[in-house]
């Protein structure tokens, strides 16, 4: 479009600047314009409120989304900021407050927790991918103002008998030896006219997980479970207490590292992850602590791979004929080999595939080679080791919180479902 010269626009009184009465724009009326998606009992929530925290959820995943994938979650985005902003609304009608001072303290503690240093960096990250400081700090505001208002208005109101919990201290100490499990959950609410919306969400959400999405930011910006604000953590658990057959069948399955879902269960659907597995009451022998030398030999740049086979077996050898770990440095030395030692490595922090096998070493003994020819080939000798005492199960007090959270979160998804019911919502 050619833009017409001065001279062809002409300049009155009325109109001193010469604008004609029929213009083209050449842009957005107003780029800075925030329109309303939704407005919630008077409070709107815009277009650029669902931008910044999608993209805090893109920034959880590692992955590419397509439009449609990016439709569904910002329909997802728009849900949870409803909720939120009930929430938010319920506490201020109670008059629970959340102060900024309790904002900014939480969200210190988010930036020391992912940069390791103050709030600053943390600002600059979330500007950089598009989201903003004060995006996260209305996701903090509303989780704080929820939990503050379930701590005033239901936690006091539910009751666990101190039969019951000592009913099931009982039943821990009779399983003990049994396994238990530590999970991490996303809850998504459901009801039978949204079933299959949320079922397809629960299934996106899955999809994106096993492309290296992180569980627990898809767990603090999806999860409608009280869990959502600790990243979905459920803690240890033994399968008694998911209190549902079906449920237990499944993570009894399940291997650490296992994702499964959505389950449909009553209320919604489960997306669950297995952290990790032990034993009851017994000590874990992958917390011990180790001592450990790696004697390792790296490769000339270009060399091929029948030259390196011929020293790998040396190396094997060499090894094999050490005397403990005192003769190490002296044989790793006529091999041509390096020494490292660290006498505080914990088994778990091995790669799973080496943990067993060092675990089942004596002192003295070295793990078979492992490698290649581009990272060098090393084995680790057991110098040492320490074993872990018999952990003690929960006490008295712990059961009673955990039964008495298990509770109030159920509580806490009938209570949201009733702030929707009653919500005046208006989308555009």
């Amino acid at each position: 479009m050619a833009f017409l010269p001065a001279s062809a626009s002409a300049q009155t009184l009325d109109d001193p600047l010469g604008i004609p009465a029929d213009i083209s724009l050449l842009g957005e009326a107003n780029p800075n314009v925030r329109t309303a998606t939704a407005i919630v009992n008077g409070h709107v929530i815009t277009g650029t409120d669902i931008d910044q925290r999608v993209a805090l959820v893109i920034s959880a995943s590692n992955n590419q989304l397509s439009e449609e994938d990016l439709a569904r979650l910002r329909m997802q985005v728009l849900r949870n900021l409803i909720d939120e902003t009930l929430q938010i609304q319920a506490a201020r009608s109670q008059e629970i407050e959340v102060t900024q001072a309790e904002v900014t303290d939480r969200y210190n503690t988010l930036a020391v927790q992912n940069f390791g240093q103050e709030a600053g960096a943390m600002d600059e990250y979330l500007i950089s991918i598009g989201s903003s400081p004060a995006s996260l700090k209305r996701q903090i505001e509303g989780e704080l103002a929820w939990s503050n208002l379930l701590r005033r208005n239901i936690a006091p109101f539910v009751n666990v008998s101190e039969e019951e919990v000592n009913e099931l201290l009982k039943r821990m100490e009779e399983s003990r030896g049994t396994e238990e499990f530590r999970l991490a959950e996303i809850f998504l609410a459901a009801t039978p006219e949204n079933r299959n919306a949320v079922l397809e969400n629960g299934q996106q959400i899955m999809q994106q997980l096993r492309q290296g999405g992180s569980f627990q930011g898809y767990a603090r910006q999806f999860s409608q479970a009280s869990t959502a604000a600790t990243g979905g953590d459920l803690g240890w658990l033994r399968l008694a207490q998911l209190r549902s057959t079906q449920l237990e069948a499944i993570v009894n399955e399940m291997q650490p590292g296992q994702l499964v879902g959505p389950v449909e269960i009553p209320g919604g659907f489960w997306i669950v992850y297995l952290v990790d597995k032990r034993q009851v009451l017994m000590a874990d022998p992958r917390d011990a602590v180790l001592s450990l030398k790696q004697i390792s030999i790296s490769f000339e740049p270009g060399i091929t791979e029948e030259l390196a086979a011929q020293q790998v077996q040396a190396f094997s050898t060499g090894v094999q004929n050490m005397r403990g770990c005192g003769d190490a440095d002296a044989v790793a030395g006529s091999l041509g080999a390096s020494v490292v030692t660290n006498d505080q490595i914990r088994a778990r922090s091995l790669p799973e595939q080496l943990q067993n096998i060092v675990l089942n070493l004596q002192v003295g003994q070295p793990t078979p080679p492992f490698g290649s020819i581009e990272e060098g080939v090393r084995v680790l000798m057991l110098c040492g080791r320490d074993d872990p005492e018999v952990v003690g199960g929960p006490s008295f007090d712990d059961m009673m919180n955990q039964l008495e959270d298990e509770r109030v979160n159920k509580r806490a998804q009938r209570y949201l479902r009733d702030l929707r019911n009653d919500a005046y919502i208006d989308y555009n």
